[in-house]
């Protein structure tokens, strides 16, 4: 009997007829590939649609240097605000693999009317010659409404496909879940040889072949990652949707506060709680009782302890693990809030960073070869490619030989390392700008639109970016799904990625209240159209302060955190 135990996992997953997952046969490595296959090229085609955005903004649809940077900001904001439905819909009634599916139909119909917005006559801009182009109302608002669709179909695809790869390993076997910690690193390596490619290559196209190859490609990419994803389907391991987990939360709030005057027993096991091995919450172990935020814990007070035949009524009695799954989100909050100002600093790659090197000499040496200003983030992926293995295989045997830390260094560890590191890259983004508009006074080449000097200059805070990403980003995919309630992971993956909405959408904010100011009196102010007028670098100095003190926030909040604990396995 314990022998055909151990055949299936314990985590409450389950194969793709609905039967408990064999571990032989599903899950792990073996599964992976198709995730990961799956993620690459989602993201090869996402990073190849979105990288140059900013440019073709300007140059097709003819706006201004501050609208297309905040349109860019805006619409990537979106794309990160969207996981939170595709999260809802996959925690209470889909599951991962379902929405997944689902949502990658909505990317492909999205990818393939931005390409034909880009390829038609009649949808796409009209242009005089290279530079000088005009977009009608009607065609501006097709490009709009399909980068919308993306947006929605890539928010059931993020907060879904890293969760879904982790759900492969089972928590409550130790093999497995050390390789776990492996995934999210492989995970976003993968990432970023989309990104490599979109950066090297698409990018190259969109500028020098066409927009219509450009948007096409990605679009074809989106499909051949849909394929991938459904390959693998006999080999998932699949989480049972848990049932709505905004709905829980309310239940835990309402509750706590109908019994505002009731005390807690200082018995701590008093509290209600199923009998039964399992969590009453469906794909859920049981969750510890913590002694934090200690008013919710009144929802988990019975008052007629007696009364045992009439049926719980949720909404006046909630089990200490459902009480947890609340606690454990408000812990969160806290270190959710801290990555918000990396995410602004991380979103500048899309927009002014590339607005700063259309200013500058983009050709290979003396070549007449002439490299676009976006596929300068290649270096950022560069940077993420070099130093992911170099993490997984060096630093993290080596931390952990002075931590203990079975992964070297903690999730908030690491997080607070990638945080630390970013603001050296504004720092490095400031100090070149100061050095080019010096080079551009002393020549006074204010009215050309490339100084002779190397964009590859640019190179350090892409590099440095990258190495950020590596402690921050993967540091955060680990430490929400870990500290995620079982039935709430999808829902946190999503939370997560809410920071790199809010991100964007400080940029937009900062950049619309740095030019008021600025341009008060009939100044140009810090990022007019023409840079080599501007002072680009104190925008930059602007974020390395507002990094800094961000550090010392996180650094408080993860002091108080408090890890959670999950009790039994899952059959």
């Amino acid at each position: 009997m314990a022998e055909e135990d151990d055949l299936y996992t314990k985590d409450g997953t389950v194969d793709y007829q609905n039967n408990p997952a064999n571990k032989t046969r599903t899950g792990t490595w073996k599964a992976c590939p198709y995730i990961l296959g799956n993620e690459c090229c989602e993201r090869l085609a996402f990073y190849g649609m979105s990288s140059n955005l900013v440019v073709y903004f300007k140059e097709r649809l003819n706006q201004h240097s501050t609208t297309a940077s905040n349109n860019v900001s805006n619409w990537a904001g979106t794309c990160y605000i969207t996981p939170l439905i595709g999260a809802f819909v996959a925690d209470a009634y889909l599951g991962r693999y379902w929405t997944i599916a689902s949502f990658s139909i909505l990317y492909v119909i999205g990818m393939t009317l931005l390409t034909l917005s880009a390829s038609i006559p009649g949808l796409k801009p009209t242009c005089i010659d290279k530079n000088t182009c005009h977009a009608t109302s009607g065609q501006a608002a097709v490009c709009f409404v399909a980068l919308y669709l993306i947006a929605l179909g890539t928010g059931g695809i993020k907060p879904c496909v890293s969760s879904f790869g982790a759900d492969q390993f089972d928590d409550t076997d130790e093999l497995e879940k050390n390789h776990k910690s492996s995934f999210f690193n492989w995970f976003y390596f993968v990432i970023n040889i989309g990104a490599l490619i979109a950066a090297s290559v698409l990018v190259y196209i969109q500028m020098h072949v066409g927009w219509q190859w450009g948007f096409g490609i990605p679009a074809v990419a989106m499909a051949i990652a849909v394929v991938f994803f459904f390959s693998g389907t006999r080999l998932y391991r699949n989480q049972k949707p848990g049932g709505s987990p905004l709905t829980r939360i309310c239940q835990v709030v309402i509750a706590s506060f109908r019994k505002y005057n009731v005390q807690v027993p200082a018995d701590k096991s008093l509290l209600y709680e199923t009998l039964d091995a399992e969590s009453a919450i469906k794909g859920s172990r049981k969750i510890e009782h913590t002694n934090n935020l200690a008013f919710f814990d009144k929802a988990a007070v019975d008052t007629q302890p007696d009364v045992k035949k009439a049926p719980i009524n949720p909404w006046k009695l909630c089990t200490v693990t459902q009480v947890e799954e609340l606690k454990a989100i408000i812990r969160l909050l806290p270190i959710w809030a801290t990555g918000i100002i990396f995410a602004t600093v991380y979103g500048q790659m899309g927009t002014l960073f590339v607005l700063q090197g259309l200013t500058m000499d983009a050709h290979l040496g003396k070549s007449s070869f002439e490299i676009p200003a976006a596929s300068l983030s290649i270096f950022d992926t560069l940077s993420v490619i070099f130093w992911v293995p170099i993490y997984d295989r060096v630093i993290v045997p080596f931390a952990r030989k002075f931590t203990g830390h079975k992964n070297g260094l903690t999730q908030l560890q690491r997080m607070g390392t990638g945080l630390f590191i970013s603001i050296f890259s504004m720092l490095s983004a400031g100090i070149l700008e100061l050095v080019r508009l010096r080079y551009v006074k002393r020549h006074n080449y204010y009215e050309l639109e490339q100084i002779p000097m190397s964009i590859f200059w640019q190179v350090p805070h892409y590099f440095i970016i990258g190495c950020a990403e590596v402690f921050m980003f993967i540091g955060q995919l680990e430490f929400f799904y870990e500290q995620a309630p079982d039935a709430m992971r999808s829902l946190c993956s999503a939370l997560q990625l809410t920071t790199v909405a809010l991100g964007s959408y400080l940029s937009t904010l900062l950049v619309t209240i740095v030019t008021k100011v600025s341009t008060r009196n009939g100044k140009l102010g810090w990022i007019p159209d023409n840079l080599n007028y501007g002072h680009l670098h104190y925008f930059y100095w602007l974020l390395a302060v507002l990094s800094v003190l961000n550090l010392g926030v996180f650094l408080l909040v993860a002091k108080w955190y408090t890890y959670k604990k999950p009790i039994g396995t899952l059959r």
